[in-house]
């Protein structure tokens, strides 16, 4: 049984491994501290595997400020009630999430995939005129927590206050993101010591130890394949620990309803405590899950849970209503078009009672930075290659002007389209702004990012139920299924190349001038300084012969001297100021040769 190629995996695993969400919830909460951990695995349909880590501490609400913490993070206690936030959402992404091959449908994807880089959000309970400076304050409290440059969404032209493009609220809402921002070991350290048993014990221990391979991709897996260790056990704090192996509906529905771990298609190396049934939000089975305790492994019994295909299996997951891109449009440093495209995934048709004289929503939230001169009033809009009328499609729409230096510009439009459509475009022209030279950064000349755009589908939701779940079963991450969960995807980041000016001239004029200037000065101070009759003396007493300097002066001029006649020829001042001519003269020439070739 032949592993997962490490680079493609890790590009699976560090788009959900990284999330981060904390959420101050006013709601009922534990009369004590609790922590779960969960691990999902899934295979997907081009031959990889899905690793979804989840881990959550709750707490009751107490008066103290982060005081007496047994399981909880004490810095995420005292930040959420210093700052007084009541949501807040923080995610390292590295790679993107292929909705087109992996789905876009579940709440995997859905509340869990999330844009390239960083991207932080958080609502405050707090006055309209005190948000934007605890905003600054967050920034940088989570910057310095997560060795990460967080702290570069202070600025205001970082971030944005979507109204309802983003999510539903009352302006109190802060939206930013960093699409450069590379993610690497110092992230996920400083987020491993929140975990009571941090890497040690536990699901937590398998992040450490990723296996190293040949790169070839195989079908077939385990843990000890992909992690390089088996589980020995769950962290002894945990409440719950538990390990999922999701089977899909497109595997479901080529294998036969009933799945059993053991089939003519696949077959799992463990066998599962228990068989859980998913259904979606139509009554349709969207998956299988396979459960297994840890409480049930230690070290005598270790758990290494893999699969093994038998048949060839080719199978595709549920994709949302339409699959959205981005791309730019034009040449030039000076303008050009921003173009958002939707392709149809033909959804209504598996829908029961839909018809081609439906709609559908898609709400679009995009945040453009102020040096990216949107004009909003260009907006065109191509339905099936034919040209609409913007009102026919645009059902609401708010824009937020950028302001050049202090704000970037945000856009959020509900459109509907009719069902029978297979491709929509839409088409913004911008200007390109111009920087002041401090404010390039020190890789220019790659580009400028634009942050994604973020597409929903509120009249669909990814939620899943399970009937077959006992009252008395808890598990976090099942739970978060179960919510009623916006379809979203975001797109591609867009990266705009800008006028960018020579920064090597600076360089090439300050080398030229110091060196112009040090020959000419040192000449000056040499012609000054020296003392000719002195020197003259000194020759004498040195018993130098005079006759050499008219000899290589005159080799200088191209002369043929006769040495018998040379050493009769007394020296001459203009000999001496002539030959220290001609010397300057080479260096400078040597110095331009120099200038040229570099």
């Amino acid at each position: 049984m032949s592993p997962l190629s490490p680079a493609r995996r890790l590009s699976v695993l560090s788009l959900l491994l990284l999330l981060l969400i904390l959420t101050a919830a006013s709601s009922a909460a534990a009369e004590e501290e609790e922590f779960t951990e969960e691990l999902l695995l899934r295979p997907l349909p081009d031959r990889k595997a899905l690793a979804h880590f989840h881990f959550r501490s709750s707490k009751p609400p107490t008066a103290a400020s982060g005081r007496h913490h047994h399981l909880f993070p004490k810095a995420i206690s005292q930040l959420v009630q210093k700052l007084h936030i009541s949501e807040l959402e923080l995610s390292f992404t590295q790679g993107r999430w292929n909705y087109e091959t992996w789905g876009g449908f579940d709440p995997l994807s859905t509340d869990n995939a999330k844009p390239p880089g960083v991207e932080l959000w958080a609502t405050f309970n707090l006055p309209f005129a005190d948000i934007d400076a605890t905003w600054k304050n967050l920034t940088h409290t989570l910057s310095g927590m997560f060795c990460a440059s967080i702290n570069f969404l202070e600025s205001s032209t970082a971030f944005s206050a979507p109204r309802w493009g983003f999510k539903l609220n009352e302006g109190k809402l802060r939206y930013g993101a960093l699409p450069r921002e590379a993610v690497c070991t110092e992230n996920l350290t400083p987020w491993l010591k929140l975990l009571p048993c941090r890497d040690k014990a536990g699901i937590a221990s398998l992040f450490t130890q990723l296996h190293s391979t040949d790169g070839k991709l195989q079908p077939s897996w385990s843990m000890e394949h992909l992690f390089n260790r088996k589980l020995l056990g769950k962290c002894l704090v945990s409440k719950s620990s538990r390990i999922f192996v999701e089977i899909e509906k497109g595997i479901l529905v080529k294998s036969g309803p009933e799945v059993s771990w053991s089939n003519k298609f696949f077959e799992l190396s463990t066998a599962p405590d228990r068989v859980l049934k998913e259904w979606d939000h139509l009554e349709v089975q969207s998956s299988s899950l396979y459960e297994y305790d840890l409480s049930n492994y230690n070290d005598d019994k270790p758990l290494d849970v893999g699969i093994t295909w038998k048949l060839p299996l080719v199978w595709s997951c549920f994709p949302a209503p339409y699959n959205a891109r981005r791309f730019l449009m034009g040449s030039g440093n000076e303008r050009g078009s921003i173009a958002l495209s939707f392709l149809s995934t033909d959804l209504h048709k598996q829908l029961p009672g839909s018809s081609n004289d439906c709609s559908i929503k898609a709400v679009v939230l995009q945040m453009f930075p102020w040096y990216v001169k949107v004009f909003y009033h260009s907006l065109q809009i191509f339905i099936d290659g034919s040209s609409k009328a913007v009102t026919e499609v645009l059902d609401m729409i708010h824009v937020t002007p950028s302001e050049d230096k202090l704000s970037p510009g945000t856009l959020e439009m509900l459109l509907r389209f009719p069902c029978s459509m297979q491709s929509a475009t839409l088409i913004l022209d911008f200007d390109k702004g111009f920087l002041h030279i401090d404010e390039y950064p020190p890789d220019a000349n790659q580009g400028f990012d634009i942050p994604s755009a973020l597409v929903s589908f509120p009249d669909f939701n990814s939620s899943r139920r399970y009937p077959e779940i006992d009252p008395m079963f808890v598990s976090p991450l099942l739970e978060n299924f179960k919510e009623d969960n916006v379809v979203k995807s975001y797109t591609d980041v867009l990266l705009v190349p800008l006028t960018t000016p020579d920064f090597s001239m600076p360089y090439n004029v300050i080398t030229f001038t110091c060196t112009v200037l040090a020959l000419y000065i040192g000449s000056l101070l040499n012609a000054l300084r020296r003392r000719i009759g002195e020197e003259e003396c000194r020759l004498r007493k040195a018993a130098v012969k005079p006759a050499l300097i008219p000899l290589l002066l005159a080799r200088l001029r191209g002369h043929k001297v006769d040495p018998s006649e040379s050493e009769s020829s007394p020296a001459s001042p203009v000999g001496l100021k002539l030959l220290v001519k001609v010397a300057l003269v080479a260096a400078v020439a040597v110095v331009f040769h120099y200038l040229s070739n570099s």
